[in-house]
């Protein structure tokens, strides 16, 4: 990850370069392949009040980039909202990721997944069902009749394929 402080109309001070430093390592905790985070502190003069400016600018891999702007009177206050709120950002990024993706495995366990997972590969398709061939009334009596909740088959009349599923109200959907 790349990280880089920059100062405009400001002077940074080396405890303010090490805080800012210490706040975007915090921010790799959630694994999630940042490239860079640009950090710029500027004084912002707006409305005749002094204040200072930090602005996180964090890229992530897969063409995402997050920005943080957050203005007080403290720098250290600014800091410290910018980077609960980067955190914010990123936990949320994460856990839509992980939701689109499936469970997202932490990096520690990664060389587990082959031991976990060695018997699907040699695993083998056996079918357990014959073909049906219904109509859809014949399919709809087929799961009234047995305790399935669901019958995939082939349209009689038509050749399609089509599912027809008992709803958790009781009723029955067809697709």
């Amino acid at each position: 990850m790349n990280a880089s402080i920059v100062a405009r109309k400001l002077e940074l001070t080396e405890s303010m370069r090490e805080y800012i430093a210490k706040a975007v390592d915090q921010l790799e905790k959630y694994n999630l392949d940042i490239i860079a985070v640009k950090t710029i502190v500027e004084e912002d003069g707006k409305h005749g009040k002094p204040a200072v400016l930090v602005e996180f600018t964090i890229q992530l891999a897969r063409k995402d980039t997050i920005v943080i702007k957050q203005t007080d009177k403290d720098f250290y206050v600014a800091a410290d909202i910018a980077v609960e709120r980067a955190k914010k950002a990123l936990r949320r990024y994460k856990d839509r990721v992980s939701d689109k993706i499936g469970l997202e495995v932490p990096h520690k366990y990664e060389s587990d997944i082959p031991a976990l997972y060695s018997d699907v590969e040699s695993a083998e398709v056996i079918e357990t069902a014959p073909e049906f061939s219904f109509t859809i009334d014949e399919a709809l009596a087929y799961v009234k009749e047995t305790s399935v909740s669901f019958v995939a088959f082939s349209e009689k009349n038509s050749g399609k394929l089509r599912a027809l599923y008992r709803r958790k109200d009781g009723r029955f959907g067809l697709y």
